[in-house]
């Protein structure tokens, strides 16, 4: 199976997975949701893959589905709301980054497998973290605040997608600029670095067309009561 049909499945699971949230708990399954996926999110960008031609970073997915979370909660909770989950998601990672580097200083038991593993993983993760605690922090602070000022422009509801897209593609290319500079300048050559940031802006652009249906959806739920 090619990596462009796991992809497109990926996104679409966890798209509904995120609405499942939603539905299932409300608001707080989106702060949930948000706070769970900026550490899946900085797991999955150390792997680099192949889609549609290009070399991109995996995690542009879960990236789109914290775009469309807050979106939704400032569509439907207001500018607090989206704001407080922004914190959420930093304070989130700034936690993981902290224990998980207080966890790897442990001695390992056994043949030592296990702590490579975690080595692996999370041994790259404060630069990564700097990255993306940096590119997330402006990027989704400037698009709650672009998606109030569209939504203040253009409030008809069948003008949804405009409010989502416009304020997403413009936080996402920053994202990318400010993201890909920091966690790959002298890791990869000059020509790779830009590839990657075209690339990934651009499969950002397909996740971010991907996700106007499921903010409509989100619009119409009613949360149930749990």
């Amino acid at each position: 199976m090619s990596n462009e049909v796991i992809w497109l499945g990926f996104a679409i699971i966890n798209f509904i997975l995120m609405v499942t949230s939603y539905k299932l708990f409300g608001k707080y399954g989106l702060l949930t949701w948000i706070a769970m996926g900026t550490i899946l999110a900085n797991i999955q960008v150390v792997k680099m893959v192949e889609l549609f031609g290009m070399t991109a970073t995996l995690g542009n997915i879960m990236f789109g589905t914290l775009f469309l979370a807050t979106d939704t909660l400032n569509e439907k909770y207001g500018l607090k709301a989206a704001r407080s989950s922004v914190f959420i998601g930093f304070f989130t990672l700034i936690s993981t980054v902290i224990i998980m580097q207080v966890a790897l200083q442990f001695t390992s038991a056994g043949d030592g497998v296990v702590q490579s593993a975690l080595e692996t993983i999370f041994g790259l993760m404060p630069r990564i973290a700097l990255a993306s605690l940096t590119a997330y922090l402006v990027s989704q602070l400037l698009d709650v605040y672009l998606f109030q000022k569209i939504k203040t422009a253009l409030p008809a509801n069948n003008l949804l997608f405009a409010r989502n897209l416009g304020s997403t593609l413009i936080s996402q290319l920053i994202d990318s600029l400010i993201f890909v500079p920091i966690a790959f300048l002298g890791v990869v050559s000059g020509s790779i670095l830009w590839e990657i940031i075209f690339t990934t802006y651009v499969i950002k652009l397909i996740v971010a067309a991907l996700d106007t249906p499921f903010i409509y959806l989100m619009k119409r739920i009613q949360p149930l009561k749990i």
